[in-house]
């Protein structure tokens, strides 16, 4: 598939999850009618609750919502980046997993994020994520009917080695289900992500969250894709919608053959990262 149509789904989830699986299951339907092959969703869609509250329990995904999402992309066919939902990990602790859900049902692939966000950005409130979540260990590109697709997750938008990394596996296109802090998102949301795109002459497809989640937690939105000139070719406007773009290969093996620099990258630089 050289050319297809991708959309991004941007949520204001909170602490209904049964509201928010039902209103992702909408907003993916109206996703699919616009013809689109790879659908995404934000972080945390099924659930958002204020730091000091209990985390989710993974159940909450197993018991129904994995199932809706899995014969949702069977009936449609259509590819899902399940954007991150509660995974026990082996601690006691949970993963924040990005599932990958091909159009056949099945899982193709799951990525467990990386960077926890333990930091103090300003806003009044500290954020904490690794009291409850434990970062994975793997970068992940998945194999999809779309094409290799590198997945990463919010925070992980700071730390352009992982990106470099899954350009370097094959991945064409990358993706940062997130939910931004309205905070750092004002000024860091769509120039990081431009710059990932630029970097790896890749495709960006970022869904996020929106608006008030909960009484205490505003995230930032404009769910954006950027194409791999790094110019956004889609931007979302301030409420729960769809955005979507056409992704090309052609296009993008043009940019990479006129300005090879993931060719002229030196290898022992690369190796004290690795």
């Amino acid at each position: 598939m050289r050319k297809f149509t991708v959309a991004a789904i941007q949520m204001t989830s909170g602490g209904d999850a049964a509201r928010n699986a039902a209103r992702a299951l909408e907003l993916a339907a109206e996703a699919a009618d616009r013809g689109a092959s790879l659908i995404a969703l934000p972080e945390n869609w099924l659930l958002i609750r204020d730091d000091g509250e209990p985390p989710a329990d993974p159940s909450l995904f197993e018991d129904g919502p994995a199932d809706d999402l899995r014969a949702f992309c069977r009936a449609r066919r259509v590819t899902m980046v399940a954007g991150t939902v509660p995974e026990a990990a082996p601690d006691g602790r949970l993963h924040n997993c990005c599932p990958v859900i091909g159009p056949d049902g099945e899982f193709i692939a799951k990525y467990r994020k990386i960077h926890l966000f333990d930091v103090e950005v300003g806003d009044g409130a500290a954020y904490r994520e690794s009291k409850h979540i434990n970062p994975g260990a793997e970068a992940v590109v998945a194999q999809t009917p779309c094409g290799p697709i590198g997945l990463s997750v919010c925070y992980d938008l700071r730390f352009p080695e992982l990106y470099r990394l899954l350009a370097r596996r094959g991945a064409r296109v990358l993706f940062v289900p997130a939910a931004f802090t309205l905070l750092t998102g004002k000024d860091h949301w769509e120039t990081l992500l431009r710059a990932r795109a630029i970097e790896n002459y890749a495709y960006v497809v970022a869904p996020g969250q929106y608006g008030k989640n909960t009484p205490k937690r505003n995230t930032y939105g404009r769910s954006l894709v950027a194409d791999p000139w790094g110019v956004v070719i889609a931007r979302a406007a301030d409420r729960e919608c769809v955005i979507a773009a056409e992704i090309d290969y052609d296009f993008q093996d043009s940019i990479r053959s006129r300005m090879p620099a993931l060719g002229h990258i030196n290898p022992w630089l690369f190796r004290q990262f690795e």
